[in-house]
């Protein structure tokens, strides 16, 4: 499969992938689970730069689910370094490869570095016009929804709106992804067949795709090859 096999015309506009399987990956070699989420790590770069070379609009990965901080605390701490590193690696490119990098989730409990991390890359790139990289980190479906509910009840208690008024559009204008196309297509590889509180909302016509096989060894071939499944989709949206 090359990008010459791609019909440009039918190609996603967003893609969303759930980048699992790290941690089986590392202890399938022997190694420390940090050594997994590091390859992981790799290869969201390596697939990042690939899908705006091939120009896809939007990517949107998950990296930290609001139910990670249950993990060991070491594994946690060295999520957020990774984390911490990666952005500051990109920060330190001269043009970012044009990608503008936005991060979704609750970023208001992270260390100070991180937060700073966060700020710099976002608007550092915000004004790029290649591939939109949404990373979901401390991100929650469910915890995203009711924010936007939130938000929205407030609207109605300063009397800015009126009950009436509530509609898909304005609660999808609530949610972090506000003013980007939902997913075309969800990939997750790893071989789990669940969405894992991701993108409720957005995922409501979207394709799914599972793979076999750990995020670590996800290439850019895979990418093709899930593209090209996708193409081949007949998407009826609720209609005939």
């Amino acid at each position: 499969m090359t990008i010459e096999d791609i019909d440009k015309e039918f190609m996603p506009n967003h893609i969303a992938i759930i980048m699992d399987g790290n941690r089986r990956w590392a202890r399938e070699k022997g190694l420390d689970t940090k050594f997994g989420h590091k390859a992981g790590a790799e290869t969201l770069e390596k697939i990042a730069s690939f899908a705006n070379d091939i120009g896809l609009k939007y990517l949107t990965v998950y990296a930290f689910s609001t139910e990670n901080w249950k993990r060991t605390k070491e594994e946690v701490g060295a999520l957020m370094i990774l984390l911490n590193n990666y952005l500051d690696k990109f920060l330190n490119r001269e043009s970012l490869r044009n990608i503008k990098i936005r991060v979704l989730g609750n970023t208001e409990n992270l260390n100070n570095s991180l937060k700073t991390s966060i700020n710099k890359i976002v608007e550092k790139s915000k004004n790029n016009t290649g591939l939109t990289l949404n990373i979901a980190f401390n991100y929650g479906g469910r915890d995203e929804i009711v924010r936007a509910v939130r938000n929205i009840s407030e609207d109605v208690k300063k009397g800015n709106i009126n009950v009436e008024d509530i509609d898909e559009k304005m609660i999808s204008d609530n949610l972090f992804t506000n003013g980007q196309p939902e997913p075309d297509l969800l990939i997750r590889p790893g071989g789990e067949l669940r969405i894992s509180n991701f993108l409720l909302w957005q995922l409501a016509y979207t394709e799914f795709l599972f793979i076999d096989k750990y995020w670590p060894d996800f290439t850019e071939e895979d990418l093709l090859n899930s593209i090209s499944i996708f193409e081949k989709r007949n998407r009826k949206f609720g209609g005939k």
